[in-house]
């Protein structure tokens, strides 16, 4: 039976794009170097909003706001399956990388699934489809 590993990713946005995680080499061919939300695993005894507001301050040394829930997607890949369980963020404060190999602003309306790890690709596309309505827009922090 595969491992079922239940994770959480941030969807930061400001001024029509999407912040995304490059990931490193990996064990894993069809992860590595592809887009990821920035977020992990959910840890026993946690929510996933604390595992997540824990991820980014390790992942980004960052501080968030979770917004609220966007969506949950349940993907198997051959080795394992992942529920990942994505938030509307809000930074609070500067971010740097500290575990990806880069960390960009790519505009919604071009994003590629194609370029994103196969679990996050559907989240990509909810957010192209739904890139003008004003409900997907988080407030930026004035900083």
């Amino acid at each position: 039976m595969k491992k079922h590993l239940q994770v959480v990713g941030a969807v930061v946005l400001e001024e029509g794009c999407v912040l995304a995680a490059k990931r490193g080499e990996s064990k894993y061919a069809y992860v590595a170097h592809k887009y990821e939300f920035a977020g992990g695993k959910i840890e026993a005894g946690e929510t996933p909003e604390e595992a997540l507001v824990r991820e980014l301050a390790e992942e980004l040394r960052t501080k968030a706001r979770i917004v609220r829930e966007f969506m949950t997607v349940t993907h198997e890949y051959p080795d394992f399956i992942i529920t990942l369980h994505t938030y509307l963020c809000e930074l609070l404060s500067p971010f740097s990388r500290t575990e990806h190999e880069q960390l960009a602003w790519l505009p919604l309306a071009s994003l590629d699934a194609a370029q994103w790890a196969p679990a996050d690709a559907p989240v990509v596309e909810a957010l192209r489809s739904e890139c003008a309505a004003p409900a997907v827009q988080a407030r930026q922090p004035s900083v």
